[in-house]
């Protein structure tokens, strides 16, 4: 038998373990990178997010510093404007704020406050907030008084009360009542005979048991707005309208519904006798009693027609009667100087209504001394706006037979929609003690408050008071 030997045969392979030795380690390393690099963006995010809460904070820190200068400075609205570094509590660098403020718009108080916070690490990383602030005007009141007054049965008002001295409160109130006397010695301007002291606020109104009447609180000041009335005069020469002494008996303003308003001279009046209360106001007339009331205008002759919207503040240096539709925002002024010997007065003959209740209107009545509504007013009698009389009062004279007869001396209702400031007591109805029913005034009385007017008053409107926070929002 023939055995064939074959020669053994070996072959090597090369590479068929280090390929997917190499595949597994690159695959291995590029897993890594990836977790790696996941990790990382993590981080990132999670330091962006900390860095965005800390902006915010940061942003914040220029709000409330903001808000220091402006009591500090009420009326800069560009000092400290800005870029301006930040420093924890340590007393280290770790971000910047940078601060826009946009100062009031005409006749407002409400400051813009812009503030945009970043930290150092992340510059990039930025928040943004506005904030508003106002300061509250006189007419946060929907009646501001600062001698005693008396609100009867029948009147209903809708909103906040205030005196700086007593109040009885008679009739129905849905806001709250304030008086900044706890007590106070109650006479018969408030129907006590023979005086005697009473609580700052009392009376047979159902506002007390609601625990809507609060006394004592701080008095508001009166005397501040005097100092007001120059600058007034000032702006309505270079912003405005201003009308100097007539030279006769003052002026005749009439606003229209197209947005204009006419402007007449008064140059001759006639009386009819009312009575008023004595012991407030200047003069005769703070003697009281049946006077020659010279409400009725007799001659007039015209000087011209405006625009409300050219026109924001009408500064007269005299009497005034003022009437008609407002379609605009606009404050009538009348005061004469030096302000502390003179008197001047504002007459509303007939209604001063909106020509709608959009919040684009508003009116402002301000007078140095008494505002009076006539005797011949429209049975319904309405007004709108802040109506002001910073040194004296607010009222309709008494007529009956014997003091300017009873003609349109009894009208069925009186609407007034805004506020009603006066430094003496305000009145306009008249009774017996036998009879309830007034014999002059009106018979109802509904007054409403214009909540538009606490930060955003008729134009120049005076404001009081501190900077108060508004809103708050992140861009």
């Amino acid at each position: 038998m023939k055995i064939n030997h074959h020669p053994l045969t070996i072959s090597h392979q090369r590479g068929d373990i280090a390929t997917p030795l190499l595949v597994i380690t690159a695959t291995f390393i590029v897993a890594i990178y990836a977790m790696l690099f996941l990790i990382s963006l993590q981080l990132d995010f999670s330091h962006r997010q900390v860095a965005s809460e800390e902006s915010l904070h940061i942003a914040e820190a220029g709000i409330n510093y903001y808000r220091w200068h402006l009591a500090h400075d009420p009326e800069n609205y560009t000092g400290e404007t800005g870029t301006h570094t930040y420093t924890d509590p340590q007393g280290s660098t770790t971000g910047q704020y940078e601060l826009e403020v946009t100062p009031p718009q005409q006749g407002s108080s409400i400051v813009t406050i812009r503030s945009t916070g970043q930290t150092t690490q992340y510059p990039g990383v930025t928040r943004t907030i506005e904030a508003q602030y106002g300061r509250p005007s006189f007419a946060n009141f929907v009646f501001l008084n600062n001698g005693s007054i008396w609100y009867g049965e029948g009147l209903t008002i809708h909103g906040n009360v205030h005196s700086n001295n007593g109040i009885r409160m008679d009739g129905i109130n849905t806001g709250i009542v304030s008086s900044s006397q706890d007590e106070y010695r109650c006479g018969s301007e408030t129907g006590c005979h023979p005086p005697q002291w009473r609580p700052g606020v009392w009376g047979s109104g159902p506002g007390g048991d609601l625990g809507l009447w609060q006394f004592p609180v701080n008095p508001i000041d009166f005397d501040a707005v005097s100092f007001d009335f120059a600058q007034m005069k000032t702006s309505a020469q270079t912003e405005g309208l201003y009308l100097p002494e007539s030279g006769s008996f003052g002026y005749h303003i009439i606003f229209n519904a197209n947005g204009t308003f006419n402007v007449l001279k008064v140059l001759n009046k006639d009386y009819i006798e009312g009575y008023s209360s004595p012991g407030e106001g200047l003069g005769q007339d703070g003697q009281g009693g049946c006077r020659r009331r010279y409400q009725l205008i007799t001659n007039e002759t015209s000087i011209g027609t405006y625009n409300v919207s050219n026109n924001p503040i009408i500064f007269i240096e005299d009497h005034a009667w003022v009437e008609g539709t407002v379609n605009g925002r606009v404050t009538v002024v009348t005061a004469g100087f030096p302000v502390t010997s003179r008197a001047m007065n504002i007459w509303i003959p007939n209604n001063i209504v909106y020509a709608d209740y959009n919040s684009n209107h508003a009116l402002g009545l301000i007078a140095q001394n008494d505002i009076y509504i006539a005797r011949d007013v429209p049975n319904d009698f309405h007004v709108d706006g802040a109506i002001m009389a910073q040194g004296g009062r607010i009222i309709r004279h008494g007529y009956w037979s014997g003091c300017g007869g009873p003609t349109n001396a009894l009208r069925n209702s009186l609407v007034i929609n805004g506020a009603l400031i006066s430094y003496n007591k305000s009145y306009w109805n008249f009774n017996t003690d036998s009879d309830p029913e007034p014999e002059s005034g009106f018979l109802t009385r509904t007054i409403n408050y214009n909540s538009d007017f606490l930060y955003n008053p008729p134009p120049y409107f005076p404001v009081s008071g501190v900077y108060q926070f508004i809103s708050w929002k992140e861009e």
